[in-house]
């Protein structure tokens, strides 16, 4: 905690865009100005503060976003932040408004970039977990990646249907480079087969062996949902490997792509984000800084910033063992 007070906050969405983000931009502009703080939107992430692409909000700049994806502050890599000549560019352009507290929606790399202009220029920042991937420890979701299970799970659902009605295996490839929980969640939810993720060592064999057995026993209907950061290089270097050792079987690969990235979120991630927003404008009031504001057992969990970027969601053992119990 902190004795410092804000009264000027900026807020900006950063690294790859998730649905939910805007109703955490509304919900942090909002309870600002409730409290009668000044509220800036800082566009295009990091690139908006150091080329000074920053504005004042007020309630009628976030009416009408909540339903929406993306993010209306957009988003984007800017590699002039990495220098410190950047960020003190971007601190400079703060300064001369009189912001004096950020909130920072994004990933860990987002984090990262808060947690050293923190440092380095003592603006208290907090971060709010959006991504798709749910891969940030401290929380039990991340803004957007309900919505993208969602998505999944539509249309792996609309996917069974045709491999069902021509008896064919379909290996289904998903977002998640670095994590597999969009993948872990959705082929749970559909019933696939077999879920192929970073976190796990692929036993490609093994894959082939249970195709096998499956095919003695008549189930000609196959669902491998893969994560694209799978250590075996996705669902294109799976299929060629089972087409290679099951020739005859009728094998068709599905990339799911950024169609998971975009659409209106879901009611849990507008709930969550909206709460997230709330709290995060509350921690900066209350000397609560360089924090990430997450959530754990439906309560308010603020995890340091040092902490958040360090450490990764891990998968539970439990998962896999329900994985291949199911799918038998």
């Amino acid at each position: 905690m902190s004795d410092s007070k804000v009264s000027k906050i900026g807020v900006l969405t950063s690294g790859g865009d998730s649905p939910g983000m805007n109703a955490a931009v509304r919900a942090v502009v909002r309870t600002g100005l409730y409290h009668g703080l000044d509220m800036y939107g800082v566009m295009r992430g990091y690139s908006g503060m150091v080329e000074d692409d920053i504005f004042k909000m007020e309630s009628r700049s976030v009416a009408n976003i909540i339903q929406r994806g993306g993010t209306i502050l957009k988003t984007a890599r800017c590699k002039e932040f990495f220098e410190y000549e950047g960020r003190k560019k971007a601190y400079d352009n703060l300064k001369k408004r009189g912001i004096d507290g950020l909130v920072v929606i994004g990933g860990d790399g987002s984090f990262n970039g808060a947690l050293k202009f923190s440092k380095e220029f003592d603006i208290p920042c907090i971060g709010l977990p959006g991504t798709i991937d749910k891969d940030i420890a401290g929380t039990d979701f991340t803004i957007g990646f309900d919505t993208a299970v969602n998505t999944a799970v539509e249309a792996i659902d609309k996917i069974r249907d045709t491999a069902d009605a021509h008896d064919r295996l379909f290996i289904i490839e998903v977002m998640g480079r670095d994590a597999g929980y969009i993948a872990l969640h959705s082929g749970i939810a559909t019933g696939a087969e077999h879920i192929l993720i970073p976190e796990k060592k692929t036993d490609i064999d093994q894959v082939v062996k249970s195709l096998q057995e499956k095919e003695k026993r008549r189930k000609l209907v196959n669902l491998i949902v893969v994560a694209e950061g799978d250590e075996f290089g996705g669902a294109e270097e799976v299929a060629k490997h089972v087409k290679g050792k099951l020739p005859h079987i009728d094998t068709r690969v599905c990339i799911l792509g950024h169609i998971q990235r975009g659409g209106s979120p879901t009611c849990l991630d507008r709930l969550i984000a909206s709460r997230m927003g709330y709290h995060a404008v509350e921690s900066l009031m209350v000397g609560r800084h360089n924090v990430m504001v997450g959530i754990q057992n439906n309560k308010m969990h603020y995890t340091p910033l040092e902490n958040a970027v360090k450490a990764k969601q891990k998968i539970n053992e439990e998962w896999m063992k329900i994985v291949k119990i199911l799918a038998s």
